[in-house]
């Protein structure tokens, strides 16, 4: 795997050395359940409280305010079910056009059940009207859910307005912060926000954990029912993965600490749209993460070039994992008006912890060969060309 030039960190991470050292211990002697009395179970306890101590700190609030899910798709749909549980009476829900699939599914399903959803649009930029924002939340909506940073284009919304909005209309806020989540600092004590998912293989920790703020001023209905978290989640916990989040976030706090680095993303975006003719970013290039670009390619189907950059050894993505075995074009691409044709030709990028100049300078030689490869081969392509 050292030859990989992985470029696709917003999809998942790699588990990080430190993290997997901070794990094995739970995966071999330490197997004791945390809800038992005995040493075992009190030592399993006593690590699931120092990782909830390292994500409240990574996540700017109380520890007792995060609770362990299993994935940040789990946190979303318990933070909205909770929400709606409160009033059964209020049957509205505002979201956007351009939220992850675990958000845009819950919806829908809610819709066929009788919920009404309002779906924000976005700009060109990939940016909400925050009037119109305003002007959707209702009496009887019972949550507004919106991401923090946009997991295709990296664009971020502005969580500290759109909180003092939901605080003045007195409606509940969650907000999708899988992405932000260890690439941006966060104090979510005061911010306004109820609830916050997060998930740990963003950060470098593994698969199969993520967690969820909730807001300790705020009524809460589990998702799952149990006597663990107390209370609030049901289900023995995943101890192993737990420390690994918690060693994960204090690992993002130090990083953070250094300062917020967008080079190497700028490095290859720089050279992508230079060398390439008819390469364009999608989105705002200034309010978005350091780590993410997407970018088209006009003339090039992303199906095909997936397929020869993986031959190549460069991962990348045509949009969120979530949705890769999807033949539409993006939906987050699309609501921000782009043509079929443009959202099939866009790839996404995202440089990670792990990744070097080295693998900027390789993929500034892949990129655009696999392009002109692609285009030679296609009439649109060679349009391209000739213009």
């Amino acid at each position: 795997m050292s030859s990989v030039i992985y470029l696709d960190n917003n999809a998942t991470t790699q588990v990080a050395p430190e993290v997997f050292d901070a794990m094995e211990p739970w995966l071999r002697g330490g197997y004791g359940n945390p809800s038992s009395a005995y040493r075992l179970g009190r030592e399993a306890a006593a690590a699931l409280a120092q990782a909830r101590d390292r994500v409240a700190a990574l996540a700017g609030c109380q520890s007792g305010e995060i609770l362990f899910t299993s994935c940040g798709t789990e946190s979303i749909n318990t933070a909205i079910q909770s929400a709606l549980a409160l009033d059964p009476d209020k049957r509205h829900i505002v979201t956007s056009a351009v939220e992850h699939s675990a958000t845009i599914k819950l919806c829908e399903y809610l819709a066929r059940r009788g919920y009404e959803i309002t779906w924000l649009p976005v700009n060109a930029a990939g940016h909400l009207d925050m009037a119109e924002l305003e002007a959707s939340i209702r009496p009887d909506t019972a949550i507004v859910s919106l991401l923090w940073a946009n997991n295709e284009t990296g664009v971020l919304f502005p969580v500290e307005e759109i909180a003092a909005l939901t605080q003045k209309k007195k409606t509940l806020l969650h907000i999708d912060a899988v992405q932000a989540f260890g690439k941006l600092p966060l104090v979510l004590e005061g911010m306004g926000a109820q609830f916050v998912s997060f998930s740990g293989h963003k950060i470098y920790a593994p698969k199969g954990v993520g967690g969820l703020y909730v807001s300790r001023r705020v009524k809460f209905t589990p998702l799952l029912r149990g006597s663990q978290e107390e209370g609030r989640r049901g289900g023995t916990q995943n101890v192993a993965s737990i420390v690994g989040f918690g060693k994960a976030a204090e690992l993002a706090g130090s990083h953070l600490a250094q300062g917020v680095d967008s080079t190497l993303r700028d490095r290859l975006e720089s050279s992508l749209l230079t060398s390439i003719l008819g390469a364009s970013v999608n989105g705002d290039t200034v309010r978005r993460l350091p780590n993410t670009t997407n970018i088209s390619f006009e003339g090039v189907e992303s199906e095909g070039a997936l397929i020869l950059l993986d031959e190549k050894g460069l991962c990348c993505s045509a949009g969120s994992a979530c949705t890769s075995g999807s033949v539409n074009p993006s939906h987050v691409l699309k609501a921000m008006g782009l043509s079929n044709d443009r959202a099939r030709a866009s790839l996404r990028f995202s440089v990670g912890r792990f990744t070097t100049a080295s693998d900027i300078d390789r993929a500034c030689e892949i990129i655009p060969a696999v392009v002109a490869k692609l285009r030679a081969l296609s009439p649109a392509g060679q349009s391209v060309l000739a213009a």
